[in-house]
């Protein structure tokens, strides 16, 4: 772990040809504001976070997220926030996925035989629609990806007893069910609400905050 306002996963670091981050709380940017105020606040230092791991400044592809489980696949930066969606799906190189979260779980999905990868917002409305399923049966339908060969990372989020549902062990369960060996789901156990020096919590700081930003990506 780094003094950096980011960390990365060991388990995707293994990866050859991806490309990720998750970013935390940044300790200059002022966050007790609307969600929409505090994005557009981050936006600047999230695309530095972007380029940093190797893409262009126009490569970064945002959905608009809306707590549901529609899943977008992309094979190139859209000229827009994606509508509708709540992760995103891809294989094409130089492309990189960011999806916010705020005690939500992030949950990026790496193909290394395919190249496909992926990252969805799950919460607890997301977790019940089971988001992950339908992220890991799209990049079976678009890019061939057999869920034995994928690799499964979440983020740090909101848990029990913070939060009265359990939406890790769902996601965790979902790509279980999906295929997805157990050696290949990873999670890191971290509560988002139990370090607001690190993390922004959207219960803990009843909706004033800021977002942190899952980067995944596939290098050219």
């Amino acid at each position: 772990m780094t003094d950096a306002p980011w960390m990365s996963f060991p388990a995707l670091e293994m990866l050859p040809g991806f490309a990720h981050r998750f970013t935390l709380r940044h300790p200059a940017i002022a966050v007790n504001d609307e969600r929409d105020v505090v994005v557009e606040r981050l936006l600047a230092w999230h695309r530095q976070q972007a380029e940093e791991l190797g893409f262009k400044g126009n490569s970064l592809c945002i959905a608009e997220q809306v707590h549901g489980c529609e899943v977008a696949a992309l094979n190139a930066p859209p000229d827009q926030i994606v509508p509708g969606a709540d992760g995103m799906v891809s294989d094409s190189p130089g492309l990189v996925i960011g999806v916010y979260v705020a005690d939500c779980c992030a949950v990026y999905l790496a193909d290394p035989r395919t190249g496909a990868f992926g990252v969805v917002h799950s919460g607890k409305k997301g977790s019940e629609l089971g988001i992950t399923t339908r992220a890991i049966e799209k990049m079976r339908q678009h890019y061939g990806t057999d869920p034995a060969d994928l690799h499964v990372q979440l983020s740090p989020c909101i848990r029990p007893p913070a939060y009265e549902l359990d939406f890790a062990a769902m996601i965790r369960q979902q790509a279980r069910d999906a295929g997805v060996p157990g050696s290949q789901i990873h999670d890191t156990g971290i509560c988002t609400s139990s370090d607001l020096h690190r993390f922004y919590s959207y219960r803990m700081e009843k909706g004033r905050t800021g977002r942190m930003l899952a980067l995944l990506g596939r290098l050219v």
